[in-house]
């Protein structure tokens, strides 16, 4: 997606103030997606959603995960349809982050999913995933898990590496207890 003319979070916080008549610093939910015209970098004003449970921003031209330090509450944080390469940045977040919706990027890499502790609801189809590097506590690569997706049986290895991992791409994740 190419974009001529963007806009900044801060202006579109403005906005959504505007609409809302509420203040964005304490909102437990903001919904930026789909902004005319789009946002195009995750700029330091997202650091006074610090009420913020909720945070939309997909339908844009983000190409670059940033400034989530203020975030303290955030559980729920959606980013498709953007332009993100990679999944740097969610650190800040990732004590509290339990749903992370990142469907219909450019991701080729799994890196930073394992700093999400809570994470249990993770919608990560349709990007260009190549490399599954290491996630939770595990030693091994998910190198196997790349070979696997061609069969269909990567969600079986992915919930092993992910144990509080509840839904991926809208699955149910069995849990088998012996």
């Amino acid at each position: 997606m190419q974009c001529a003319k963007t806009a900044t979070v801060k202006e579109a916080l403005s906005k959504w103030e505007e609409k809302t008549k509420e203040k964005a610093s304490e909102a437990k939910e903001i919904k930026l997606y789909g902004q005319i015209p789009p946002i195009e970098k995750m700029d330091p004003s997202l650091a006074t959603l610090s009420c913020c449970e909720k945070l939309s921003l997909s339908t844009n031209c983000i190409e670059k995960i940033t400034n989530l330090n203020g975030l303290k509450n955030l559980k729920i944080l959606s980013l498709s349809r953007n332009n993100i390469k990679n999944l740097t940045g969610l650190e800040a977040v990732g004590d509290t982050l339990e749903e992370l919706w990142i469907s219909y990027n450019l991701i080729d890499k799994l890196k930073g999913v394992s700093s999400m502790q809570k994470l249990k609801v993770l919608y990560m189809s349709n990007n260009l995933v190549k490399d599954w590097g290491t996630l939770r506590s595990s030693t091994e690569s998910l190198s196997v898990l790349e070979k696997q997706s061609t069969d269909g049986n990567w969600l079986d290895e992915a919930s092993k590496r992910l144990p509080n991992l509840r839904k991926l791409d809208g699955e149910g994740i069995k849990r088998t207890c012996f």
